[in-house]
């Protein structure tokens, strides 16, 4: 499961699985919109060229945010 703070005052909102979520904050009043991010195409890998990308070790946020005062 995952934490989902609120993207202004990062209070905490809950936790849980989503692929979109919209929720408002009850301590900023800040509606909170949450999106699951799609997962990249398998089509090439890194370890099939030289080449090595910068995000390269990075862990995915899988998430999306959005925020509407």
């Amino acid at each position: 499961m995952r934490e989902i703070r609120c993207g202004a005052c990062n209070r905490k909102l809950g936790e849980g699985d989503y692929s979109r979520l919209a929720i408002k904050c009850p301590r900023c009043k800040t509606m909170n919109f949450l999106r699951a991010e799609r997962p990249e195409p398998a089509g090439r890998r890194a370890s099939d060229s030289k080449e090595v990308s910068r995000d390269e070790g990075k862990a995915p946020t899988g998430e999306e945010r959005i925020q509407i005062p």
